[in-house]
C-alpha cells in the first residue's frame, strides 16, 4: 500500500550559539490513506516540528518527506491538505465569514462555490451565530474551532491536525471528535499530534510515540497496548524507559 504521507529517515537541528541541538534523530514513518493516525508524545519531543517539516514550512537537514508521493513544497501537494496550527493566528478584524471566502478562494475554489460551504461549514462548528463577528471576539476555543473551519472549507483530502484539542472544552472536544470520526467515514486521511491519551483511544487505527526527537513505536494502537493494559499507564512506561 502507497502511503500518503511519508517521513523517511528525517533528521532536523538547530544551532545554539556554537551547539548543534538535534530535534529529530533519523526518523521514520508512514500514514496511510483513509485512516486516522495519532502522533503522541510529551510537550517538546518533536511533535511540532515533524508538522512543520510536513507542511513545508522548515526543511530537513537529511532524509525525504512525501505527501501523496510529493514534496510537501510542491503547490500539488499542498492542495489536498487541510493544516491546523496548535496555536491559529487569523487576521481579527475580519470575521468568520471574510476569512472562510479569503481561505477558499486562496486555495483555488470559486467565489460562489466558497459562499455555498461558509454557512453549513459554520454551522457545523456551532459558529454560525457568531460568522459577522471579528474573530478577535471569539474564546480561546471559538479561535480553535474557526482555525479547523478554514483547513476544511476547500474539503481536502488529507488533514495534518497539531493539537486540534488545545483550549477546547469537554463540549468542544466531543465536537471536533465527532468531525474526525465523520472525515474518516468520507475516507479522509487524518494526521493529528496529541498528548490528550483519551482522544487515542477513541479516534486513532495506528499510532506514532515519539520523545526526545526518537520514534519509539509506530504501529496500530492494540499493539501498542496489548492485553488490555491501560493505554496511559503503557505510554509513561515506555517514555521512562527512554
Amino acid at each position: 500500500m502507497t502511503p500518503v504521507i511519508s517521513i523517511d529517515h528525517v533528521e532536523k537541528s538547530y544551532k545554539e550559539g556554537l551547539r548543534k541541538n538535534i530535534i529529530l534523530h533519523d526518523i521514520s514513518l508512514e500514514v496511510y490513506r483513509g485512516e486516522v493516525f495519532g502522533f503522541i508524545g510529551p510537550n517538546g519531543a518533536g511533535k511540532s516540528t515533524s508538522i512543520n517539516l510536513l507542511i513545508g514550512f522548515i526543511r530537513p537537514d537529511r532524509g525525504i518527506l512525501k505527501i501523496n508521493g510529493l514534496m510537501p513544497d510542491d503547490p500539488a501537494a499542498r492542495q489536498e491538505i487541510g493544516y491546523l496550527p496548535e496555536n491559529p493566528r487569523f487576521y481579527d478584524h475580519l470575521t468568520a465569514e471574510e476569512l472562510l471566502l479569503f481561505a477558499g478562494m486562496a486555495s483555488g475554489m470559486g467565489k460562489v462555490d466558497v459562499k455555498k460551504e461558509i454557512d453549513p461549514l459554520l454551522s457545523r462548528l456551532e459558529l454560525l451565530h457568531a460568522k459577522k463577528r471579528p474573530v478577535k471576539t471569539y474564546s480561546k476555543g471559538m479561535k480553535q474551532r474557526m482555525g479547523l473551519a478554514l483547513a476544511m472549507i476547500h474539503d481536502p483530502q488529507i488533514y495534518i491536525l497539531d493539537e486540534p484539542m488545545s483550549g477546547l472544552d469537554p463540549l468542544g472536544r466531543n465536537l471536533l471528535k465527532n468531525i474526525i470520526l465523520a472525515l474518516k467515514e468520507k475516507g479522509k486521511t487524518i494526521f493529528f499530534s496529541t498528548h490528550i491519551l483519551n482522544d487515542v483511544e477513541v479516534l486513532c487505527d495506528r499510532i506514532g510515540i515519539i520523545n526526545k526527537g526518537k520514534i519509539l513505536f509506530c504501529g496500530p494502537l492494540h499493539e501498542f497496548s496489548p492485553d488490555e493494559k491501560d493505554l496511559e499507564d503503557t505510554f509513561v512506561e515506555r517514555i521512562n524507559k527512554n
